[in-house]
């Protein structure tokens, strides 16, 4: 498999998802959240800090589950990193449509 290499885009919706996990999740534990998403600690943790920058999306999509977020929201918040804005609620993310 071919790795494309990561563009500035890339890197900070990178960023924006581990920033919007790690909000998300609260005071919960990461290994709970982990465990509970069934992915390892240390993936979640390279997510969170931004490491990974294209997790895979049925990783994310176990994360957002777990940690309560529609993955609605999680699509506003990272597509908003090439518009320069992020999404100023939960409300106003869940209605932006996935793909026009």
């Amino acid at each position: 498999m071919v790795r494309l290499p990561l563009t500035p885009a890339d890197v900070e919706r990178g960023r924006r998802l581990g920033a919007l996990l790690r909000d998300a999740r609260g005071e919960r534990s990461m290994l709970d959240t982990a465990l509970d998403a069934g992915v390892s600690p240390e993936t979640l943790r390279k997510i969170e800090s931004g490491r990974v920058a294209t997790p895979a999306f049925p990783t994310i999509a176990a994360i957002a589950v777990v940690v309560g977020l529609s993955l609605d929201a999680v699509w506003a918040e990272i597509s908003a990193a090439g518009q320069g804005r992020g999404a100023t609620s939960e409300r106003e993310a869940a209605q932006e449509p996935l793909a026009s």
